[in-house]
């Protein structure tokens, strides 16, 4: 396993114990408060499920922030391109006359196409102006929010409803569940699969690598910054816009004021808490996915509120973050302590 890996798992149980101090402070039994929690997120295939399906999005913006950071795109554009890449699957949903094998493909393509092209303007803006893409996309953010808002209460309302929302795509849109499970959860695998190998085994991976470590030294070895930028930015918007047409395929079918509000500015902590590793970035993803599933059950078996977990949340950033150097460099002297040990002696000298 990565030493990233461990310094985050060391990190969570060091978080895990300070919200077991916060709850015996407040009167709660935080053993049963845990078992509670992972319970109805884990214990049986129902909530294993949704466990799973919560975590498709959360793990998809989580490569989209972790790919952008390591490769040196300060990309936080990931909610409105979330929003945007579901706005564009909803309308294709709507009104391509597809059989399903045909449309489901169509819609994700059309979500990664919406994603691709809302990041795109941060990317062109930088390119053309020099504007700080840092900027450029928090500001789309809410730009989206405004144009989708505009788009369900107009072109594209529901007649009958009585909140801003469109109307349902075609059933051949809708993602399979097999056996409960998802099927957004092969689109998910594949995304990562693809992502990784490009990350890991491609000259373009190690071309955006090696620019988010040294961008002088990357351009002096004769890569091409501006255009791994611009790159970068489309692959990272693509796959926000998937994880939105993926939270439609698969959830409410259509496009709803509010959509997965929360899951980009998660899946963002995620990639910060995973020190933009994708490993830890997946599974990260699925222990977040557990804590927020199992946080209503959780506050109707203890009484513990729910908001509790954004709590817990925020104080596994805040510790992993902040102990990462200092949990490294114990895992460091910890490990020489093993080869120390294990190393025979030499013989003296005569």
């Amino acid at each position: 396993m990565p030493r990233s890996l461990w310094t985050g798992l060391a990190g969570i149980l060091v978080a895990l114990l300070i919200g077991a101090g916060v709850m015996l402070a407040q009167g709660y039994n935080p053993a049963a408060t845990y078992a509670a929690l992972f319970e109805f997120s884990l214990a049986d295939a129902d909530s294993l499920a949704t466990t799973l399906k919560n975590a498709i999005p959360l793990i998809l913006t989580g490569l989209s922030a972790s790919v952008a950071f390591a490769s040196g795109p300060v990309n936080l554009g990931q909610p409105g391109q979330l929003v945007m890449g579901a706005l564009f699957a909803t309308v294709g949903g709507l009104y391509l006359p597809l059989p399903a094998p045909l449309l489901i493909p169509a819609l994700l393509l059309l979500a990664m196409l919406g994603g691709a092209l809302w990041a795109g303007v941060a990317a062109l803006l930088r390119r053309a102006f020099n504007m700080s893409e840092f900027i450029v996309t928090l500001m789309l953010n809410s730009i989206a929010d405004l144009f989708t808002f505009w788009a369900i209460t107009g072109p594209f309302a529901d007649p009958g409803a009585f909140s801003p929302m469109t109307p349902a795509i075609q059933p051949s849109g809708w993602l399979p569940e097999w056996g409960g499970f998802s099927s957004g959860l092969l689109v998910l695998a594949l995304a990562a699969a693809a992502i990784g190998f490009v990350f890991q085994r491609w000259t373009a991976g190690y071309e955006w690598r090696l620019t988010g470590q040294n961008a002088l030294f990357a351009r002096l070895g004769g890569c091409n910054i501006d255009r791994n930028f611009v790159t970068v930015m489309l692959v990272t918007g693509a796959l926000a816009g998937l994880a939105g047409g993926l939270v439609v395929m698969a959830g409410p079918h259509r496009f709803l004021k509010g959509l997965g509000a929360n899951y980009a500015w998660d899946g963002v902590m995620i990639a910060v808490v995973a020190n933009n590793g994708l490993p830890g970035t997946v599974l990260y993803g699925l222990f977040f996915s557990a804590l927020q599933t199992g946080a209503l059950g959780m506050e109707l078996i203890t009484a513990v509120p729910s908001e509790f977990i954004q709590v817990l949340q925020a104080i596994i950033v805040l510790v992993v973050v902040a102990s990462r150097g200092r949990i490294s460099a114990w895992l460091d002297a910890w490990t020489a302590r093993r080869q120390a040990r294990a190393r025979p002696l030499a013989p003296a000298p005569d």
